[in-house]
């Protein structure tokens, strides 16, 4: 079975991201609502309501980024 050049449709050209691009996007989202939410638990043993709402604003940014990513892949 020989491929035919000609036919051949890069992700460039279909304006798709990498499949790299695509994990790497998730991933750092994740991290950011993992890490609000750590900064949460810490700041409420700490009873540190300023940090508890900026581990809550990182845990929300986190969610929002996650779901445009997926809505992107849809």
């Amino acid at each position: 079975m020989e491929i035919e050049r000609d036919k051949i449709v890069t992700a460039d050209e279909t304006g798709e991201l990498p499949e790299i691009d695509q994990v790497e996007g998730r991933v750092e989202a994740e991290m950011k609502r993992i890490e609000g939410r750590a900064k949460e638990g810490v700041a409420q043993g700490l009873q540190d309501k300023e940090l508890e709402r900026e581990g809550r604003k990182l845990q929300e940014e986190g969610e929002l980024e996650k779901e445009k990513i997926r809505e992107e892949e849809e």
